[in-house]
């Protein structure tokens, strides 16, 4: 529902002296004149709120527009609390990893993994070490074997620059 605004005295957006009036109970009213949907509004204790001015005659609603504003605000909020986020981490490797230093990187693959997050893995070659590509793509390989129960390599690695990289998602592998 779009509400545009609370409806003042004189207010020159109401064109006519006349406007179509729903009630409090979301009833029609009727086409009553502008002092009468006033007089309505103010013995219900609420607003009168233009609800579209593009009509003819405007339409006008009785209702508590500070109260609207809030529900409003409230659905908001918990629709942003509700929508999640995909979070992505990033590990790095170099061609000549040490034995340990590769076994605490895959643990920590499985542990972002465990969590729900994707995982890049990215290897980086330094100096010489572009003339042993293949070298890389063997460590590469051995990531994706060392996870298969936990996560499943969305593609082959890619070569980009110095850099191969590959993206790992959490769940099974089929």
């Amino acid at each position: 529902m779009q509400i545009s605004r609370i409806v003042r005295e004189n207010d020159p957006a109401i064109k006519g002296r006349e406007v179509r009036l729903i009630d409090a109970d979301n009833q029609q009213a009727g086409i009553l004149p502008l002092d009468k949907a006033f007089a309505k509004a103010a013995d219900s204790a609420m607003d009168l709120v233009l609800v579209s001015d593009q009509t003819d005659p405007p339409v006008c609603r009785i209702m508590n527009f500070g109260k609207f504003l809030y529900e409003r605000k409230r659905r908001a909020r918990d629709q942003r609390k509700k929508q999640t986020t995909q979070k992505n981490k990033e590990i790095k490797f170099h061609a000549n990893i040490d034995p340990h230093d590769y076994q605490i990187k895959v643990e920590r693959i499985l542990q972002f993994l465990g969590k729900g997050f994707r995982v890049k893995v990215s290897l980086f070659f330094r100096g010489r070490e572009m003339a042993r590509r293949e070298k890389g793509l063997e460590l590469m390989d051995r990531v994706a074997n060392a996870i298969k129960a936990t996560g499943t390599a969305e593609s082959r690695p890619r070569m980009i620059g110095r850099s191969l990289t590959m993206m790992i998602t959490p769940g099974t592998h089929k």
